[in-house]
């Protein structure tokens, strides 16, 4: 989700078959909400920054076992944290497009580059691995 604009993030929480996904949607809009109300940011804008799940006090109950003896059930909770920011750049697939094809452009003008310089330098022998010794057997008398 990060990097995703809100809307996006949303439909992509709104489609995915978890019990998690709904309670981050969840939180998603309540800083949705938070970000036009108590920041006057618009929301088309915003983006998602940060998204993480971490934990959450755990309650301790107990549940009767034989021969009356118990076992400990832990009741696990988690603590949602989403920043939203406006200040990302926003991605686009058009806009990674011409970013991969400027950085190849660039590549194939450095190999270009390299290949002229190259042919004016010598190229260094391999190295050769040296041989290992023959063992010799020792004959017995």
């Amino acid at each position: 989700m990060r990097g995703f604009r809100h809307s996006a993030a949303l439909d992509l929480l709104a489609f995915t078959p978890k019990k998690a996904a709904f309670l981050i949607g969840k939180t998603l809009k309540s800083a949705i909400a938070n970000a036009e109300n108590n920041a006057n940011v618009k929301p088309d804008g915003l983006v998602v920054k940060e998204a993480t799940v971490g934990e959450g006090p755990t309650l301790k109950r107990m549940m009767a076992r034989a021969r009356g003896s118990a076992s400990r059930i832990l009741k696990r909770t988690s603590h949602i944290r989403i920043v939203l920011s406006d200040e990302i750049a926003i991605e686009t697939r058009e806009t990674r497009k011409t970013k991969r094809q400027a950085e190849k452009r660039a590549a194939k003008k450095e190999v270009a580059g390299e290949t002229t310089h190259g042919a004016a330098i010598v190229p260094d022998q391999k190295s050769v691995k040296p041989k290992r010794a023959a063992k010799t057997k020792k004959q017995s008398p």
